[in-house]
């Protein structure tokens, strides 16, 4: 697919997963976070990927070893910040994720950011597009930093593809971004959509739209996704897939949209393989993770169609 997608991973963490395999039990130890599984997905489609992250302390001597060693298309752009990185803890042996013990992290000081921002800001402008994800725990970053991030990056001729949600979203709209992306949970939750319907969701995408977004991608768990492309108002169906574990799917769909758009790809390509990206996540118990052949394969089996909606 090519192209060049930087991803804003402020707040990696470490993760820690055991598991029963025949018979047995097996412990998975992985570099984890949104922007992580965003940077591998966008990896297997062929892009190349520069991932800013900051680190710190123990589990950041773990996490720059596990992220140096990920994928040979992504290029770890390593922060060394004052305080600790986060980590967590999942036992799934009995087939659901139960959390043992977990810690977020500590927030960076002024001079962390300020280096985590610059390193950000230069790769950005850099690459044909740029994602910005959370850490685990939006206290640890103050949303002025994403809304001045998407700003920087958009005056000077980026794409942004934003995966956020709360304080951090109000602050990327405000900036300005090429692609929204945000669950109908999140929307609920922040007061953005009155409720789950299809109206109140395409209520809520307009209002993202006149606010600075040029498009809106809303994902809707087992139900297809909506997206708001100019004044056109899509739904998105990839194949019905059985569902294995669906923690990343929406990391994915991000990491699909702007690997497409990094290609030079439309926006109609873009939500198309963002939603088979998503799809063929839930197959697999790792996160991000899935062979950018098969997303392709199902990005062609799956169907858009335009709705009628009304704008009261």
């Amino acid at each position: 697919m090519g192209g060049r997608v930087m991803v804003f991973a402020p707040a990696p963490v470490l993760t820690v997963t055991v598991e029963k395999v025949a018979g047995r039990d097996e412990l998975h130890v992985h570099a984890g976070g949104q922007g992580v599984w965003q940077a591998r997905m966008a990896a297997s489609l062929g892009c190349r990927v520069e991932l800013c992250a900051g680190i710190a302390g123990e589990i950041g001597d773990v996490l720059e070893g596990l992220l140096c060693r990920a994928d040979p298309a992504i290029t770890l752009h390593a922060v060394r910040c004052a305080a600790g990185s986060g980590w967590y803890v999942h036992d799934r042996r009995g087939g659901e994720r139960a959390e043992i013990a977990a810690d977020s992290g500590e927030p960076p000081t002024r001079h962390d950011i300020d280096e985590l921002y610059n390193t950000a800001l230069i790769e950005g402008m850099r690459a044909d597009v740029s994602i910005l994800s959370g850490p685990a725990d939006h206290s640890l970053i103050d949303p002025d930093v994403y809304r001045r991030l998407a700003a920087d990056l958009g005056s000077n001729g980026g794409k942004v593809v934003a995966d956020l949600s709360g304080d951090l979203l109000e602050a990327v709209l405000d900036g300005g971004v090429a692609v929204v992306k945000v669950s109908h949970e999140e929307l609920i939750a922040d007061g953005l959509a009155d409720g789950d319907d299809e109206a109140s969701l395409v209520r809520a995408a307009r209002r993202m739209r006149e606010r600075g977004a040029g498009a809106v991608l809303v994902s809707r768990a087992g139900d297809p996704a909506l997206a708001m492309l100019d004044e056109r108002v899509v739904s998105v169906r990839p194949p019905k897939l059985e569902v294995v574990d669906h923690r990343g799917a929406g990391d994915s769909m991000s990491a699909g949209v702007a690997a497409v758009l990094a290609a030079g790809g439309g926006l109609a390509a873009a939500i198309r393989t963002g939603a088979a990206a998503g799809a063929l996540n839930v197959t697999r118990h790792g996160l991000g993770t899935g062979h950018g052949d098969a997303v392709r394969e199902l990005a062609g089996r799956t169907r858009i169609e335009t709705l009628t909606w009304s704008r009261k």
